[in-house]
């Protein structure tokens, strides 16, 4: 790399749209760690808080009207609070100090939890973001295939609902619209690229950003 900081590879995604599975090869051909639901393990070690309520806070929004407008203001990256543990919003905190923990310690691929935000103020760390997406039919047959959802309507379902849920999580911790394009580095349309096709693109895109994999 062109420096001794490490890279972080941050990813959004549409449900359905292949952003998961496609971070896994991309780690595999890097050589670096993926990070998705270990997080939530690892952030339940860190906190001592038990991990279904990691699971049962996972990418929603909370409740608090006061935190959603103040979100944007950066107060989500504050530490935690010694009252109400459980908050979605102390949660998030946990969270993100082992998100921030994790980049400082490693170079990796860390997928959705707002980690593009979380790591923008790290200055020991260079972060790529990436988005992907797909168009509907693609996704639709995805989550049929790898939910072994039967029925397409029901797959549309699922993926308007966590679409959704990732959506309001986004821009209730950060003041911000999930999915606004100008706020990734790489947005990368999956519809008609395989997964070898998609990690060429992504390796590419680094080496020309300077780093060396």
């Amino acid at each position: 790399m062109t420096d001794n900081k490490k890279l972080v590879i941050t990813i959004g995604r549409q449900y359905g749209s292949g952003g998961r599975i496609t971070s896994k090869r991309l780690a595999e051909e890097l050589g670096i760690h993926f990070y998705d639901e270990e997080i939530l393990r690892m952030t339940s070690e860190e906190s001592a808080i038990g991990e279904q309520y990691f699971r049962l806070a996972d990418e929603k929004a909370g409740n608090n009207l006061l935190y959603r407008v103040v979100g944007g203001l950066r107060d989500s990256l504050g530490k935690p609070s010694s009252k109400n543990l459980t908050s979605k919003e102390n949660l998030f905190k946990f969270q993100s100090e082992v998100i921030r923990k994790l980049a400082r310690e490693e170079s990796c691929i860390i997928v959705g939890r707002c980690a593009d935000y979380i790591l923008e103020a790290e200055p020991d760390v260079n972060v790529i973001r990436l988005f992907v997406y797909a168009d509907m039919p693609t996704r639709i047959r995805r989550v049929m295939e790898v939910d072994g959802v039967l029925d397409p309507d029901e797959a549309v379902r699922k993926i308007k609902r966590i679409d959704k849920e990732r959506r309001e999580y986004y821009k209730y911790f950060t003041g911000r619209e999930w999915g606004d394009m100008t706020l990734y580095d790489l947005p990368i349309n999956t519809t008609n690229l395989s997964l070898d096709q998609l990690a060429d693109l992504v390796k590419f895109y680094i080496r020309m950003r300077g780093f060396e994999i």
